[in-house]
């Protein structure tokens, strides 16, 4: 009998009983396609590819074009190439789109092994019914086998370990992995190895046996929560501050900061770690959101912290060392320092509430500024807050906000270099009346009401020139409010009005 089975002799052995059921099971099968391709878009291409050459396999049947062109052996390969597609759609209809119906979610390499056996179950069908006995198959295969087994262990080491691992979901694509100095994110498990994607564009290959013999961590991974990973920054101050006062300042610097990348719970929270030769070592712990993008936001996380503890007059600690000054390092610094003196002059007199002063006063005033840096998000004023000082605008931009009546709040101006804000803070020791963000990295000068007070003691007289400006900016800024927050904040206060709350603030007399 011919080994190789024909169309024709395959329709004659079916019998006529099974013709309706093989119709049904061509029609179960167009469905399933049909949804696969509806509802998995990624496994269209696929899908198509393999219908097309369903169809064209039954069509070749029908019309017997193997015979009708003289090429018998064309039967066989049409029976196998039709019988592998249809295999392979009802595998992917099985793993990608029935199991997940019923909420079942198979590792992918389970639609592999199916089409495997599939394929291994259709070759030994035609070879019965070409007449082989498959004993005679299953006793040489046996000798195979294990010459197989033994040539290929470490193969078959991978692709039993990638098994494991997709069987026991202790890797899964999209999760970030650690293997010794080697870090980044899963994106293909397939028999053989394990794809990680690293932050520098590199693909690392980890053979499947090497995961399951080693130890490796999953970064931000934790049952039944968000994915997110806690990083540490570290950072020294000295001695001469107070660690609560630290702790204070940097946690309620980053939770007004709400950075991108920075979980809002846990929130952020800052350590006293030890003490160090001569000073106070800290640790500043947040939970990191977006993994790809640890070490811009630990940079982010950094300039707030400087940021915040510039503007305190605080500076981070660094070594001591003894060393060796010389006249030549005097002079440098004397000439630098007058240098930025001549800087800080030059950014008073933009200023047109100080358009009064003259030189000396400038002198004074400018040696008794402090620069105050900002980074982008920080909150530089808060809305009903107190503070009793002016900020003049050396770089960047900042926006004002007005909380309104109905509890949200309005963008009402953008300020950039060479502006002011603050002065009624300054003058007045009112609270603000707006909160000011920095919208990008902004650097400042700060104008204290100490550094005020004395040269106003002096003359007297500045309070009515500065009153008549402070009265100009309050119209202007009048004019970009909306009107519902003049409604609850009155009528602007007029010069003399101002004077007089001026004279208070700074315990100045009338007539003295």
């Amino acid at each position: 009998m011919n080994s190789i089975v024909s169309i024709s002799w395959l329709g004659r052995l079916i019998p006529q009983a099974w013709h309706d059921s093989l119709s049904l099971f061509i029609g179960i099968t167009a469905l399933c396609a049909f949804l696969l391709y509806l509802l998995r878009r990624e496994s269209r291409k696929v899908v198509v590819r393999n219908v097309l050459l369903v169809l064209l396999g039954l069509i070749a049947m029908n019309v017997d074009l193997p015979k009708f062109i003289g090429m018998a052996i064309l039967s066989q390969i049409v029976v196998v190439v039709t019988g592998l597609a249809l295999i392979q759609l009802w595998a992917m209809f099985l793993i990608r789109l029935f199991l997940p119906v019923l909420r079942l979610h198979p590792p992918r390499i389970l639609e592999d092994i199916l089409i495997v056996l599939g394929c291994i179950g259709l070759g030994l069908v035609l070879l019965r019914l070409g007449g082989l006995d498959l004993s005679h198959i299953v006793t040489t295969s046996a000798v195979i086998t294990a010459v197989l087994a033994f040539a290929m262990q470490d193969t078959l080491g991978n692709i039993l370990a990638g098994l494991s691992l997709q069987f026991d979901n202790s890797v899964e694509v999209g999760d970030w992995l650690k293997l010794d100095d080697l870090s980044g994110r899963v994106v293909e498990i397939n028999w053989r190895a394990t794809l990680v994607e690293t932050r520098n564009w590199e693909t690392v290959v980890i053979p499947n046996s090497a995961l399951m013999k080693g130890r490796f961590a999953i970064l931000g991974k934790r049952q039944h929560q968000a994915m997110q990973w806690r990083r540490w920054i570290w950072f020294n101050i000295n001695w001469d501050t107070l660690p609560t006062q630290i702790i204070t300042l940097v946690e309620k610097t980053l939770r007004e900061a709400q950075l991108p990348g920075v979980a809002l719970s846990p929130e952020p929270n800052c350590l006293l770690m030890g003490f160090e030769n001569g000073y106070s070592k800290y640790a500043l712990r947040y939970w990191l959101t977006d993994i790809a993008a640890d070490d811009l936001t630990d940079s982010i996380v950094r300039t707030h912290i400087d940021a915040a503890l510039r503007r305190h007059n605080l500076r981070l600690a660094a070594s001591h060392y003894n060393v060796l000054t010389i006249k030549d390092n005097e002079k440098y610094m004397e000439a630098r320092m007058k240098k930025h003196l001549e800087e800080r002059v030059v950014a008073l007199r933009k200023v047109e509430l100080l358009s009064s002063l003259n030189d000396e006063e400038m002198m004074v005033l400018a040696d008794k500024l402090k620069f105050t840096p900002f980074v982008t998000g920080d909150v530089i004023m808060s809305q009903g807050a107190v503070g009793h000082w002016l900020y003049i605008m050396l770089s960047g931009e900042v926006e004002v906000w007005v909380a309104l009546v109905d509890g949200s709040r309005k963008l009402v101006d953008v300020l950039q270099g060479g502006n002011f804000f603050g002065e009624m803070g300054l003058m007045t020791g009112e609270a603000r009346s707006g909160t000011v963000i920095a919208r990008t990295n902004v650097e400042c000068l700060r104008l204290d009401k100490e550094a005020f007070q004395t040269i106003l003691a002096s003359r007297k007289e500045l309070a009515e020139a500065i009153s008549a400006i402070l009265a100009e900016r309050l119209v202007e800024r009048s004019k970009k409010l909306p009107q519902e927050v003049l409604d609850s904040h009155g009528t602007a206060p007029q010069r003399a009005e101002l004077v007089d709350k001026m004279r208070r603030f700074f315990g100045l007399s009338k007539h003295g």
